[in-house]
């Protein structure tokens, strides 16, 4: 891949005497590959000179793709003046982070509103596309594209390229998880070491690098890392070579090269990596090693298109399911395809499929469970492999049933989604990781009292809302919610940041902290066996980041929880937990008032 800089500073452009070495222009970077994949990296102001050499190349037909690692200013304000997106008969796609509101489109359209603009994101004369991105692997052209998200204040992604066993990294804008590695010293640990890993075995890393660690005591909570903290990172994670940019607007060229200088004398004795602050118009070739060519032919990450399974389904037992059958929705939702659901004793041989993918069993037509194992390899006949199996009841496994090892047990009552989520781990032969949250020992009390409290159901309160707007800005977060956990729902009595007003109570959150009675943090859902799985994680809004305090009623018993939500991972202090505390008991002295009220 050919990697070019085309802007390099941080925050503002600054452009001037003292900069002209390592550039004015905010970040872009572009990067060409081998089979003509032209995409460029963030779109500050040095978009307009690649623009303008893009025209000059007098290329009918342009097109590539334009990767926005996040929405704030100084990483798109190049758009306006980037010329290829008015040139009719080219073909650009945008890809940046989702986000829990706007769309892309309207995020982008924002800066170029007729107060700010002379033009409008309709005046393009190329075909423009956009496409949101969580985390996830996908490919343009002979390119293979992971991303993973960075600590900064707005959701950021981070994105690695492959291409013929070259390996690309652009980690821009961070800061690190754990403060005290801004110096380049310390044990790498938690989420430092993951956003590390993501390095491993790069050719280059190109990495924010905006503050020395002076600068940056002052500077904790603004989401930029120091170039100690980069190269650190970088080394532990075998990188061959490390570009520092995001170059803060008052470092000086004379000032950068002195940052590299002491960079350079604190280097651990043995270290190969080669450092340089990255520099409008630098090119680098990267051709690979064996190394990271070896990577890139083995197994690919999981990715979010690779789950969408489409595979035959065979219901061996029972009659037909009805339409609105939870299990029959979520084959639906799945894409799959249902064969032969009234046969009782196996597919007859030539009239089905031998490529099945999953066997679903209702067990509850069986005259008794212990004939299972029998039914399954009935089922199993002459289909390729072993097709794993779900079995589906009203009535809890027995625990003396030995069933194969390739058998998951679904008991009823589940909703769509929890039945789609069962079937597609299933059919990827790998850990089921959602967990519905355990009934409390005081159920029945407890949702009876719920309802006595006469709130569910009823309009907004601004003595609600105006504690969850405070929330979210207090933990600058972009939803904050007053949950309420009934019997087989979850329902806002206030919510900011989303307009779902409820949820089945299977893909809650905060029906694990109801049920165990205290705090719940969740740094990353992704990374957590409770939720990976869960819609609200796999699909929008793409939960990682949850929070949840548990309030009660008079008499004692959970209603519901004070919580909060970010679509990326990130650490709850001692402080923040206390805060949230002290937050949820004023949430919860609303609660007790509606209960004096009703009595």
């Amino acid at each position: 891949m050919l990697v070019r800089f085309w802007g390099t500073r941080g925050s503002i452009a600054k452009p001037g005497p003292a900069t002209v070495r390592y550039g004015g222009n905010t970040s872009c970077v572009e990067v060409n590959s081998p089979g003509g994949t032209r995409l460029i990296i963030d779109c500050g102001t040095g978009a307009h000179d690649l623009g303008q050499h893009i025209l000059k190349q007098k290329m009918n037909n342009n097109e590539g793709a334009i990767l926005i690692s996040h929405t704030h200013w100084d990483h798109i304000q190049g758009i306006p003046f980037f010329a290829p997106l008015f040139v009719p008969g080219n073909k650009w796609t945008f890809y940046a982070p989702r986000g829990f509101g706007d769309t892309l489109r309207e995020t982008l359209a924002g800066q170029m509103e007729f107060t700010y603009f002379p033009v409008t994101l309709d005046a393009f004369g190329a075909k423009v596309e956009y496409r949101d991105l969580t985390e996830q692997t996908f490919e343009i052209g002979d390119v293979r594209i992971t991303t993973r998200f960075l600590n900064h204040p707005a959701l950021t992604l981070a994105y690695k390229l492959e291409c013929e066993g070259a390996t690309l990294v652009y980690s821009c804008d961070h800061e690190p998880h754990a403060h005290d590695l801004a110096d380049g010293c310390g044990q790498i640990h938690g989420q430092d070491r993951e956003h590390s890993e993501f390095f491993r075995d790069a050719d280059l890393v190109i990495h924010d690098s905006q503050y020395t660690p002076a600068e940056y005591a002052t500077k904790i909570g603004w989401g930029h890392s120091t170039p100690h903290y980069a190269e650190q990172m970088c080394r532990a994670a075998g990188a061959r070579m490390l570009a520092l940019t995001h170059h803060d607007p008052t470092r000086t060229d004379d000032q950068i090269d002195a940052m590299l200088v002491d960079l350079a004398a604190n280097r651990p004795a043995g270290s190969d990596i080669e450092v340089f602050a990255a520099a409008e118009g630098m090119e680098i070739q990267l051709t690979g090693t064996a190394r990271s060519q070896k990577q890139a032919t083995g197994d690919r990450p999981d990715t979010a298109t690779s789950r969408q399974t489409r595979v035959p389904v065979v219901r061996l037992l029972g009659a037909p399911l009805l339409a609105t059958d939870p299990l029959h929705l979520g084959m639906i939702d799945e894409g799959l395809i249902v064969l032969d659901e009234k046969r009782t004793d196996g597919p007859a041989a030539g009239d089905t499929p031998k490529a099945v993918g999953l066997v679903v069993i209702d067990a509850d037509t069986v005259d008794s469970f212990s004939l299972l194992p029998r039914h399954i390899a009935g089922a199993r006949r002459g289909l390729e492999g072993k097709p794993p199996v779900l079995i589906v009841s009203e009535h809890t496994k027995p625990t003396e049933l030995d069933l194969p090892k390739d058998t998951d047990w679904l008991k009823r009552p589940f909703s769509r989604e929890f039945a789609r989520a069962r079937m597609r781990t299933a059919l990827l032969r790998s850990q089921f990781r959602w967990v519905p949250a355990p009934v409390p020992p005081d159920e029945e009390q407890r949702v009876a009292a719920l309802h006595a409290l006469g709130l569910l159901d009823t309009p907004a309160e601004e003595r609600f809302d105006r504690l969850t707007r405070v929330t979210a800005a207090l933990f600058n977060v972009p939803i904050a919610l007053v949950s309420l956990i009934d019997a087989n729902r979850q329902w806002f009595k206030s919510c900011v940041g989303t307009d779902i007003t409820e949820s089945s109570r299977e893909m809650s959150f905060c029906a694990h902290a109801v049920a165990e009675g205290e705090m719940l943090i969740i740094p990353d859902a992704l990374r957590d066996d409770r939720f990976a799985d869960n819609p609200v994680v796999s699909g929008p809004p793409y939960v990682r980041f949850y929070a949840g305090m548990p309030i009660y009623m008079s008499d004692g018993h959970c209603a519901g929880t004070l919580c909060v939500i970010d679509g990326r991972p990130r650490d709850f202090t001692d402080d923040d937990r206390a805060r949230l505390r002290d937050l949820a008991s004023l949430v919860q002295q609303e609660l007790v008032a509606s209960s004096y009220a009703m009595a």
